[in-house]
C-alpha cells in the first residue's frame, strides 16, 4: 500500500480531532452566534401557523407567600391572561413566593448548605404550569410587575398533564437557563429570553427562581407559551448548541456522566488492570479522600471510570455523608437509587427534595433505599416530593431512628393520617411542615413525643381547627424551642401567644406574619417583647392592630431584634420607629410597606440616621 494512505488517515483523524476540540471549546459568542443562526432558520412556516397561549392551570409549586384558601398572592394567579401587567408595583392579583433577597438564610432557623452543591444548580423556588394545547414551543414569556430578575431557568416536560394514559417515558428539557443576575430596575418588563428548539411538542412549562440578589419579593402575571404544532424543520446542517453547553450539567450527558447514566456510572464495572496508579500509590488515603470531597456527583461518577484506585475511592461511602440529589431531580429514578445504595451506608445528610415526582421514584424504591441507608441519617429533605405517602413515612420512622431534621415543606398530597408516624421521631430537632395537610390531633402527638424541637415551622397549615390548643401543647412540651413559624395560622389568640411567650423562653424567630386574629389592644405583642428578650426575628406582617407601644415594648425589651416586619399596620409612627432603630444595634431589615403613618419622606429619614438598615417601603401603582 502506498504510504500516502497512512499519512491521509493520521491527517484526516487529526483534522476530526482538532474539530471536536473546537466544538467543545468554542467561545460562548460563537456558540450563541450558532445558536441564533439556527434559530432564526427555524421559525414557523406560513403553512405551520404559531400558536400563542396563556398558561391554563398551575399544577405544582414550591411555596407562595399568599394563602391555600384564597388567591391574593398566590402561584394561581399565574393561570390565565394578565391581571396586572403592564402596571408596575405591589398587588395581590400577582403570583409571589414567600421569601426574597438572604435574609431568610440569615436567620436563626436556617439550615446550614449541603455540601457537593454544583454551582450551576442555584434554583431556590420553582412553579409548574399547564398550557391547553402541545406544542413545540418557540419562545416563553413571563410577565413580571414587580422586582423581575429572579426567573433563572426554563424547562419543558414531554407529559401531557391532561392525558388519561400516564407517558411510558417523562423527560425534562432546559429551554433556558442563566446564573441569578441583579436587574436594577423595579418596574414591570416582558422577559424573552432566547430559548433553545426541543424534538417533542409540550404543554408543561417549569420556572425556577433563584431570589437571593432582589431587593423585595418578586411578582409574576402571567406566562405566555409560543409555539408551533408540527416539529420545525432546520435548515441548516448543524447540531444545534444551547446556551447551557457552557454549563457543567450540558457535558455531563454529552459524556454520559449525568443522572441518567448514574446506573452505568456506579455500576460495579471491571477496570482493566494498569502496571501501577503512578504518585497516587503514594498519596495517603486519607488525603485522596479529602481532594475527591470537593467533586460533585457526576464528577465522581466520571473518576470513577479512570483506574481502580479512584474507583475504590469514589465508592468509598466516606464521600456520601452529605447527599444532595436535589439538582438532579429531573432524571433521578429508582434505578439511580438501587444504585447508590451500597454507597450510601453511612449517609447522615440526604436531600430529596423536588425529586420523583410522575412516577420517577416509587414508593417501593424508596422504601429499599431507606431500609439500606436509613440508620445513620441524621437529616432528611423531602420539599415537594410528591411520591410520598402514608407507607413512606412509617418507612422514616422505622428506618431512622437517629433523625433530627425532617423536611416535608409542601408535601401538600400527603394524606392528614401519614403524619402520625412522626411522632416516633423522638430524637427530632427540626421538623417542617409547611403547607400540609398535617391535623390537629397528629400535630399534639408530634409535639407531646418530640420533646427535643427546637425549630418548627407550621406555616399554612390549614387543617388545624385550633391554634391556641396547639400553642399550648408547644408552650407545655417544647421548652428548648429557637425558632416557630405560624404564618398564616388562621385562629391563634392572645392566649396562645400568653403560653408560648410563658414556655419557650429560648424563641429567637417567630412569625405571626398574617395572622388575624391576634389584637395589639389584648397585651399579646407587649407580652411577647417583656418574656421573649433573645427574639432576632419577628414577623407580625398585615397586623393591622400593632402600635407604636408594642414597637416602644421592643425596643426596651429586644434589643438583639435584626428583623421586624409590621406590614400593614396603621397605628405606628416614625418617632416610634426612630426608637426602635436607637435601640436595636443589630437591627438590619425593618419591613414597613404600606404603613400609612411611614411615608416616603418618613423612610429617607430614617435611611439617613440609620444607613446600615434596609427599611423597605413596598407601593402600588
Amino acid at each position: 500500500m502506498s504510504p500516502v494512505f497512512p499519512m491521509l488517515t493520521v491527517l484526516t483523524m487529526f483534522y476530526y480531532i482538532c474539530l471536536r476540540r473546537r466544538a467543545r471549546t468554542a467561545t460562548r459568542g460563537e456558540m450563541m452566534n450558532s445558536h441564533r443562526t439556527i434559530e432564526s432558520n427555524s421559525r414557523p412556516s406560513p403553512l405551520n401557523a404559531e400558536v400563542v397561549q396563556y398558561a391554563k392551570e398551575v399544577v405544582d409549586f414550591s411555596s407562595h407567600y399568599g394563602s391555600e384558601n384564597s388567591m391574593s398572592y398566590t402561584m394561581w394567579n399565574l393561570a390565565g391572561v394578565p391581571n396586572v401587567f403592564p402596571s408596575s408595583g405591589d398587588f395581590t392579583q400577582t403570583a409571589v413566593f414567600r421569601t426574597y433577597g438572604t435574609w431568610w438564610d440569615q436567620c436563626p432557623s436556617a439550615s446550614l448548605p449541603f455540601k457537593r452543591t454544583p454551582p450551576n444548580f442555584q434554583s431556590q423556588d420553582y412553579v409548574e404550569l399547564a398550557f391547553e394545547q402541545q406544542v413545540y414551543p418557540t419562545a416563553v414569556h413571563v410577565l413580571e410587575t414587580y422586582h423581575p430578575g429572579a426567573v433563572i431557568r426554563i424547562l419543558a416536560c414531554s407529559a401531557n398533564p391532561y392525558s388519561p394514559n400516564p407517558p411510558a417515558e417523562v423527560r425534562w428539557e432546559i429551554l433556558w437557563s442563566e446564573r441569578p443576575t441583579k436587574v436594577n430596575a423595579s418596574q414591570a418588563r416582558q422577559f424573552k429570553p432566547c430559548i433553545k428548539q426541543i424534538n417533542f411538542p409540550t404543554n408543561l412549562i417549569r420556572l425556577e427562581v433563584n431570589s437571593s440578589l432582589l431587593d423585595y419579593y418578586t411578582e409574576l402575571d402571567a406566562v405566555v407559551l409560543h409555539g408551533v404544532k408540527d416539529k420545525p424543520v432546520l435548515s441548516l446542517k448543524t447540531s444545534l448548541i444551547d446556551m447551557n453547553d457552557i454549563e457543567d450539567d450540558a457535558y455531563e450527558e454529552k459524556d454520559g456522566c449525568g443522572m441518567d447514566s448514574l446506573n452505568k456510572q456506579f455500576s460495579s464495572a471491571v477496570l482493566r488492570e494498569g502496571p501501577n496508579n503512578g504518585y497516587f500509590d503514594k498519596l495517603p488515603y486519607e488525603l485522596i479522600q479529602l481532594i475527591l470531597n470537593h467533586l460533585t456527583l457526576p464528577d465522581l461518577c466520571r473518576l470513577a471510570q479512570t483506574c481502580k484506585l479512584l474507583s475504590q475511592h469514589c465508592c468509598d461511602p466516606l464521600q456520601y455523608i452529605h447527599l444532595n440529589l436535589q439538582p438532579y431531580w429531573a432524571k433521578l429514578d429508582d434505578t439511580s437509587l438501587e444504585f447508590l445504595q451500597s454507597r450510601c451506608t453511612l449517609v447522615q445528610w440526604l436531600n430529596l427534595s423536588w425529586t420523583g415526582n410522575r412516577g420517577f421514584i416509587s414508593v417501593a424504591g424508596f422504601s429499599r433505599f431507606l431500609k439500606v441507608c436509613g440508620s445513620e441519617l441524621v437529616r432528611l429533605e423531602l420539599s415537594c416530593s410528591h411520591f410520598l405517602n402514608e407507607t413512606s413515612l412509617e418507612v422514616i420512622s422505622e428506618m431512622c431512628p437517629n433523625l433530627q431534621a425532617l423536611n416535608l415543606s409542601s408535601c401538600d398530597k400527603l394524606p392528614p393520617q401519614a403524619f402520625n408516624h412522626i411522632s416516633k421521631l423522638c430524637s427530632l430537632k427540626r421538623l417542617v411542615l409547611y403547607r400540609t395537610k398535617v391535623e390537629q390531633t397528629a400535630l399534639l402527638s408530634i409535639l407531646n413525643f418530640c420533646s427535643e424541637l427546637q425549630h418548627l415551622s407550621l406555616g399554612s397549615c390549614v387543617m388545624i381547627e385550633d391554634y391556641d390548643v396547639i400553642a399550648s401543647m408547644i408552650g407545655a412540651k417544647c421548652k428548648k424551642l429557637r425558632t416557630l413559624d405560624l404564618w398564616r395560622c388562621k385562629n391563634i389568640t392572645e392566649n396562645g401567644i400568653a403560653e408560648l411567650a410563658s414556655g419557650c423562653p429560648l424563641l429567637e424567630e417567630l412569625d405571626l406574619g398574617w395572622c388575624p386574629t391576634l389584637q395589639s389592644s389584648t397585651g399579646c405583642f407587649t407580652r411577647l417583647a417583656r418574656q421573649l428578650p433573645n427574639l432576632q426575628k419577628l414577623f407580625l406582617t398585615a397586623n393591622r392592630s400593632v402600635c407604636d407601644t408594642d414597637i416602644e415594648e421592643l425596643a426596651c425589651n429586644c434589643t438583639r431584634l435584626q428583623q421586624l416586619d409590621i406590614l400593614g399596620t396603621r397605628m405606628v409612627s416614625p418617632a416610634s420607629l426612630r426608637k426602635l432603630l436607637e435601640s436595636c444595634k443589630d437591627l438590619s431589615l425593618l419591613d414597613v410597606s404600606f404603613c400609612s403613618q411611614i411615608d416616603n419622606r418618613a423612610v429617607l429619614e430614617l435611611n439617613a440616621s440609620f444607613p446600615k438598615v434596609f427599611i423597605k417601603k413596598s407601593f402600588t401603582q
